[in-house]
């Protein structure tokens, strides 16, 4: 894996981990029928990252691992448009999982094979 990919890879490690934090902020008002109120600035900025890796893995990474991103790009996109007071906060739990399901598959996509992984890392 080259320095590009790792830190691309990196770079996608940390906005899933984002999307994570959100839907876990999220997870306490899952009975409550008001709409969400997410941080509209915060999930745009989220998104224009998700857009440039997913541009930026375009030479770097093969087909399947790209559109994994493009598909998470779009759900983002998708979110940010109903954002915020329109999704109930089931329904934002649930599409910051339609998110970061395309993030996971790609992650592992990208993952380094076991033979160039440290041997403590090796399963």
């Amino acid at each position: 894996m080259t320095s590009e990919q790792r830190q691309l890879r990196q770079t996608i490690v940390f906005l899933r981990t984002s999307f994570e934090a959100i839907q876990h902020s999220i997870a306490g008002r899952l009975d409550d029928p008001l709409p969400c109120w997410l941080d509209a600035g915060m999930l745009s900025m989220l998104s224009r990252e998700l857009m440039r890796c997913s541009q930026q893995a375009k030479p770097l990474f093969a087909a399947p691992t790209v559109e994994q991103l493009f598909v998470a790009s779009q759900q983002c996109e998708l979110l940010l448009k109903q954002c915020p007071g329109v999704l109930s906060s089931a329904l934002c739990y649930r599409q910051l999982a339609a998110i970061m399901l395309p993030l996971d598959t790609a992650l592992q996509m990208m993952a380094v094979p076991s033979k160039r992984r440290w041997l403590w890392l090796r399963r």
